[in-house]
């Protein structure tokens, strides 16, 4: 392989989050719990990367330290964004506001001025193709619709940085089949760099450009598998299938050496 050359070093575009010899410990003492270990990764701009791992790895934690919500003993992270949002596996929406309600106070937050606010939540609430629904309030919507609500309000940040925590895990197949096209119909069209979190390996294979394996106890990158397959992806497809086996072997593997 031959080496880049110093103008081609010079163009490659700065990472949009680079994470450097991240270290985490909780407590104190003998008391204290190791939840990540000198994990070191860089992701480009508009890249779509998914963090998987079994539970107690740590990928909530990282995505916590990504987002400024913790801070790692050790190593550091840096994030080159004017704003990262972030979306949890529950919705979070303020029972008392419509979804169109919901997704305006982002931006009126931010500060953007009532009638540049309306033109905007309407056209976030298209995106995610819920413009009929911009007067229902969340008990009148599905999950799944909830969660539309809840990625419209992450892009009202304008965040260029977007971290989604199992945003799909409590919905049903079908549901998280939908939602899964349409995040990335978002993702190509606004270009948002995407950290998501799974312990789903199909869902990571079918999202991501590449699939970053944490091993557990403490949290640390096991491996790192870049996906060559061809967009758009079914989760079901052969080529989603073989190369999501692979992962589960080596992720079987690591929950063996953990124990």
């Amino acid at each position: 392989m031959t080496a880049p050359t110093e103008l081609e070093v010079r163009i490659q575009p700065a990472a949009a989050v680079s994470i450097a010899d991240v270290s985490k410990v909780f407590g104190n003492g003998r008391g204290s719990v190791a939840a990540l270990d000198h994990i070191s990764l860089d992701v480009a701009p508009a890249e779509f990367v998914c963090l998987l791992g079994a539970s107690g790895c740590g990928k909530s934690t990282l995505l916590n330290i990504i987002a400024g919500l913790d801070q790692p003993t050790s190593g550091q992270v840096n994030v080159r964004a004017n704003r990262t949002g972030l979306m949890f596996q529950e919705a979070a929406l303020f029972p008392w506001l419509t979804a169109r309600g919901n997704v305006e106070l982002a931006l009126k937050l931010g500060g953007v001025g009532r009638d540049e606010r309306r033109k905007r939540t309407d056209q976030l609430l298209e995106m995610v193709h819920l413009g009929d629904f911009a007067k229902k309030r969340p008990h009148e919507l599905s999950g799944g619709m909830r969660q539309r609500v809840a990625l419209a309000r992450a892009l009202a940040q304008d965040a260029e940085v977007l971290l989604m925590d199992e945003p799909f895990g409590a919905l049903d197949a079908m549901t998280r089949d939908r939602l899964h096209d349409e995040l990335e119909t978002v993702w190509r069209d606004t270009r948002r760099t995407v950290i998501f979190v799974t312990h789903n390996v199909r869902e990571a294979v079918r999202l991501g450009d590449r699939v970053v394996l944490l091993a557990s106890r403490p949290g640390r990158v096991a491996e790192i598998f870049p996906v060559e397959i061809p967009r758009p992806r079914r989760i079901d497809s052969a080529e989603v299938a073989t190369l999501a086996a692979a992962i589960t072997d080596r992720l079987r593997a690591e929950v063996s050496n953990g124990r």
